[in-house]
C-alpha cells in the first residue's frame, strides 16, 4: 500500500478546503470499500481526510414528509430507523441485505453511494480496465461477464453497480446534497451516476472535491408499501446478481401508483420507468406485471454467459409485485 498523509476534519467547510488542497487526496468515511481498494492498489491516494466526526449523522423528517439523511449516517443505523422501516421499508430491507452486521455498523450512507464496482478486472491491477486505465479495454467482454451488466452497457464497460442501498433510493427519487468551495449543491440520484458510454471512469456527476453531506428522500405514500428482494448466490452476504425495490399502490383491482429499480443489471441503479409506465392505470394481474417487465427488459442486450439475468429479472418483477398486490388487498 502507498504511504499516505491522514488528517481529521471538523467540520464541513474544513474538510472540503483539506481536500481541495490536495487534488490526490480523499474523503475516508467508514472505509469499508475505499480501504480495500487502497490495499489492492486501485486506489493511490496521498492523503485520506477523515470526515466520519463531522455532524452529518443524523435522520430528520422533513415538513413536507420526507426523511433528510445525513451522510455519515452508518448503514446499521439507517436500517434500524424507525421512520425508515415505517415510510421506506424497501430501503431498510435492502441495507439490510447489503452487507454483514460489522460491516453495516462501519458503512456510512456518503460513502455506500460512492463504492466502486466489484468486477474482477477493474479490482485487478494486472488486468486492462477502463474504469481504472481509461483506454485500455474491457477484458469482461470477451471474459467472465456472468454477473455483469444487460442494461445501459457500452462496449468500453460492462461492469454492474454494487450498491443495494442506491436501488431502493433510486425508485423513492432520492436528491443527493454536497459541499463544495463554492457552496452547497444538489443532484437528483436518477442523474447522480453518469452513463458508461465511452468514459468508464466517470462515475458520478459531483464536481470536483465535492463532499456528499446527506441524502433527502421526498414524501411518497406509496413507499409504504414497499419492498427491497435481492437474488444471490448464496444465503449468507454477497453481492447481487439480480434485485429489485418496488412499491405498489392497488386500489380496487388497478394499479394507482407504482415505482420500480433494478440493481446488479447496469453500472447505476436502474429506475426501470418502462415498467412503471406499463404499471400505473393497468390491472393489478400477473399479466401486467410481465408485461411491464417485458416493457424494460426490451432494452437488454445481454453478453454470451449473462443472459441468464433476463428471465431472472422478469421472474423476481412478477413475484415480487404479485405479493404487493395481495398485502394491499388484505
Amino acid at each position: 500500500m502507498r504511504e499516505f498523509d491522514y488528517q481529521r476534519a471538523h467540520d464541513v467547510t474544513g474538510a472540503v478546503a483539506l481536500l481541495g488542497a490536495d487534488p490526490d487526496a480523499r474523503y475516508l468515511g467508514g472505509g469499508t470499500n475505499l480501504v480495500d481498494l487502497m490495499k489492492t492498489g486501485v486506489e493511490r491516494p496521498a492523503r485520506l481526510v477523515d470526515v466520519r466526526e463531522l455532524p452529518l449523522d443524523e435522520i430528520e423528517t422533513t415538513p413536507e414528509g420526507g426523511l433528510r439523511i445525513g451522510a455519515t449516517v452508518t448503514n446499521g443505523d439507517l436500517a434500524a430507523h424507525p421512520e425508515v422501516r415505517r415510510r421506506y421499508p424497501a430501503l431498510a430491507q435492502a441495507v439490510l441485505a447489503g452487507a454483514s452486521g460489522q460491516l453495516r455498523n462501519m458503512a456510512t450512507v456518503g460513502g455506500n453511494l460512492l463504492q466502486r464496482t466489484r468486477c474482477g478486472y477493474f479490482t485487478d491491477v494486472t488486468q486492462p480496465c477502463n474504469k481504472r486505465i481509461p483506454g485500455s479495454g474491457c477484458p469482461a467482454i470477451e471474459g467472465e461477464h456472468r454477473n455483469h451488466a444487460i442494461l445501459g452497457a457500452s462496449d468500453h464497460c460492462v461492469a454492474v453497480h454494487p450498491s443495494d442501498m442506491a436501488v431502493a433510493l433510486t425508485a423513492f427519487d432520492a436528491v443527493v446534497r454536497f459541499e463544495t468551495a463554492d457552496g452547497p449543491g444538489q443532484v437528483p440520484l436518477a442523474d447522480f451516476y453518469l452513463p458508461v458510454g465511452d468514459t468508464p471512469h466517470r462515475e458520478t456527476a459531483l464536481p470536483p472535491g465535492a463532499l456528499i453531506t446527506g441524502v433527502t428522500l421526498p414524501p411518497a405514500p406509496v413507499a409504504a408499501r414497499s419492498r427491497y428482494r435481492k437474488v444471490r448466490e448464496r444465503a449468507s452476504y454477497a453481492f447481487a446478481v439480480g434485485s429489485l425495490a418496488a412499491a405498489l399502490d392497488v386500489r380496487d383491482g388497478v394499479v394507482r401508483d407504482a415505482r420500480l429499480a433494478l440493481g446488479a443489471v447496469a453500472s447505476r441503479p436502474w429506475r426501470a420507468a418502462a415498467a412503471e409506465r406499463v404499471l400505473i392505470g393497468a390491472p393489478a394481474t400477473a399479466e401486467t406485471y410481465a408485461a411491464a417487465a417485458d416493457a424494460e427488459l426490451a432494452a437488454a442486450r445481454p453478453l454470451p454467459h449473462n443472459g441468464y439475468k433476463v428471465d431472472l429479472v422478469r421472474n423476481l418483477v412478477v413475484a415480487v409485485l404479485t405479493e404487493l398486490a395481495e398485502e394491499s388487498a388484505r
